[in-house]
């Protein structure tokens, strides 16, 4: 009987490597070697869990001090010697609606010369695949929702982030590029706002949730009265736990052919108002929320579409309190080493 079962499982494999093969999907074997760019960041770090949770274990990483991924000439050496064959980009710099308006020439240009010499090194050592993460940031402000893949372009950027969306634009467009000329499998993702164990927490340039996060648990702490939260309240955003993320890059690599974009999100959506309840829920503050509203909202609503990639065979999986959970406990038990920089190269 065992043996039956065995041979059972074995003319399985088989076929699902045949079909796998017969829709030119190409995978990863569990010995490829594999270069995550940005590792020490939030998704970044995600991944290089996820691919050693799977199985994977032949890696080439680099720190921001080992390897400076504006230096052209740096990472096309870094190719040349360490020869990756799959590459996962996850190396950006990154930030807040503070950090944005602050420095929007460093993130437009750091960005785009990032994506620029990680794309263009991959194409000149012929690596197997490559999948770039973009942000849901990309959309007009104004486009319908949930937002499809085809609203790109259709309408004006969301001033407060619009040189880190236009820096991702050109990434994705300049994998599309590569693609089409050069038959290369250099996939995109447009990922929602994403939470996680790693995040960055300092108040200056973190995200919206991270920074909620660091400060209920210090009213908390400290029994302050109230916590300021920036702008309305009213924003609605798609929230996407970090982990879920690094599972759609891992799966994206393994079965996806095309060189059109994918919206990565759950397809649901909350206020910043109702996120900050909840977390404040999360660490028994009972103090009052105060919206400060001469501060930016930035994009009024943006939930993603994602209808696509869940038809093809990703879903998120990570229900929002419990991964919201995850991550406050990991803040506080992380809080003399957490991430204090908008640089996650």
């Amino acid at each position: 009987m065992r043996w039956l079962m065995l041979n059972i499982a074995r003319v399985v494999l088989f076929f699902c490597i045949s079909l796998c093969m017969v829709k030119g999907e190409a995978v990863m074997s569990l010995d490829a070697k594999i270069w995550v760019a940005g590792h020490t960041g939030l998704a970044g770090s995600a991944i290089v869990r996820c691919l050693k949770a799977h199985g994977y274990s032949n890696f080439v990483l680099r720190s921001h001090a080992e390897l400076d991924l504006r230096d052209q000439a740096a990472v096309e050496n870094f190719y040349r010697e360490e020869r990756p064959e799959y590459v996962f980009v996850a190396a950006a710099k990154v930030g807040g609606i503070l950090a944005n308006s602050e420095y929007p020439a460093e993130f437009i240009n750091d960005n785009m010369a990032i994506t620029r010499n990680v794309v263009h090194g991959a194409y000149l050592t012929e690596v197997k695949g490559l999948v770039f993460l973009g942000s849901a940031c990309i959309y007009p402000r104004e486009c319908p929702q949930p937002i499809k893949e085809e609203y790109l372009l259709t309408g004006p950027l969301e001033p407060t982030c619009q040189w880190y969306a236009l820096a991702k634009i050109s990434g994705l467009k300049l994998c599309q590029a590569y693609s089409a000329q050069y038959g290369r499998k250099f996939i995109s993702l447009m990922p929602t706002n994403l939470y996680g164990p790693g995040d960055n927490f300092d108040l200056y340039c973190s995200h919206v949730i991270p920074a909620l996060i660091r400060k209920f648990v210090e009213a908390k702490e400290q029994n302050a009265p109230q916590v300021v939260v920036w702008g309305t309240g009213t924003p609605l955003r798609d929230i996407l736990f970090i982990d879920d993320l690094a599972e759609a890059t891992l799966w994206a690599m393994n079965h996806y052919e095309d060189n059109e974009w994918l919206n990565v999100g759950t397809g649901k959506e909350i206020s910043i108002g109702g996120l900050a309840a909840l977390i404040a829920d999360i660490v028994d503050y009972h103090g009052q929320i105060v919206f400060d509203t001469s501060k930016p909202d930035g994009t009024p609503r943006r939930v993603l579409d994602v209808s696509k990639i869940n038809a093809l065979g990703w879903k998120a999986q990570m229900p929002l309190r419990e991964g919201l959970e995850q991550t406050i406990l990991w803040y506080q038990n992380h809080r003399d080493e957490v991430r204090l920089t908008n640089v996650v190269e």
